[in-house]
């Protein structure tokens, strides 16, 4: 249920070609646990990912629609999330239009949502949309359940918490809220979202706590990587470390 997550400034070309590597011969080293959901990384690598995975399974996932500021034109967002879908991306993470939303101006953090994902469907109608609430950003409780009614209705397939570049990322308190969000929209809807927390996700008893949360309010449906996605950098290793009782610095 982890996208493997590699979103730093100093990213390269060859160092993305690696990682994904590593994912290619992980069952060499590990044959009894599962690969990660995805690799998520900058949109101008998606074609470096693709074209260097070996299994399908493992998606493709960027960050796009000018991550992690969201503070860009449409029209630029639009074309970034377009090229990285071009290049292979399965998957796209933006990030609400706080400049939009947090002056009550829903309907135009409404359309952006809505156009970035016609975009990017009519180029592979398969492909997920996540949108990024940035929770740390939203103070109330309203304004949480606000931006997750507002980006489900808009066409998202999962809602997330965090970019993981601000001081707040993902809390406890915001995923329950979120999920009960979910669960709302979904027996109003029939329609099934997904649930990522992501930034400063790390520990075994992180994923344990999150994984109770959906647990407990989206039940075992959501127990799968099609609706549950942990955004982590150092999760994996932390949890292979936990599961083989000794340090693997595997990725």
């Amino acid at each position: 249920m982890i996208d493997l997550t590699s979103l730093n400034g100093s990213d390269t070309y060859s160092k993305i070609a690696t990682m994904t590597e590593k994912v290619n011969h992980f069952h060499g080293t590990f044959p009894d646990y599962p690969l990660p959901a995805s690799i998520c990384v900058y949109p101008n690598f998606a074609k470096t990912v693709a074209e260097t995975r070996t299994n399908p399974d493992v998606h493709v996932t960027v960050v796009g629609g000018c991550f992690p500021a969201s503070q860009s034109p449409l029209p630029v967002k639009i074309a970034e999330c377009d090229m990285a879908v071009r290049d292979g991306a399965d998957e796209v993470d933006i990030v609400l239009a706080l400049n939009s939303f947090l002056e009550n101006n829903y309907k135009e953090a409404e359309r952006e949502i809505v156009e970035i994902g016609q975009a990017i469907r009519a180029i592979k109608p398969g492909v997920h949309l996540k949108v990024i609430l940035e929770t740390g950003a939203l103070k109330e409780k309203a304004l949480i359940e606000d931006a997750s009614f507002l980006a489900m209705e808009a066409g998202a397939d999962f809602i997330k918490t965090s970019t993981g570049k601000i001081a707040v990322s993902a809390t406890p308190e915001a995923a329950e809220i979120m999920c009960r969000c979910i669960k709302d929209y979904t027996a109003r809807s029939g329609r099934m979202v997904g649930f990522k927390p992501a930034g400063g996700i790390a520990t075994p008893e992180d994923a344990v706590t999150y994984w109770n949360i959906v647990s407990d309010i989206l039940g075992e449906k959501w127990l799968d990587k099609r609706w549950f996605r942990f955004g982590a950098s150092r999760m994996a290793n932390n949890l292979l470390s936990a599961l083989e009782g000794h340090e693997v610095k595997y990725y």
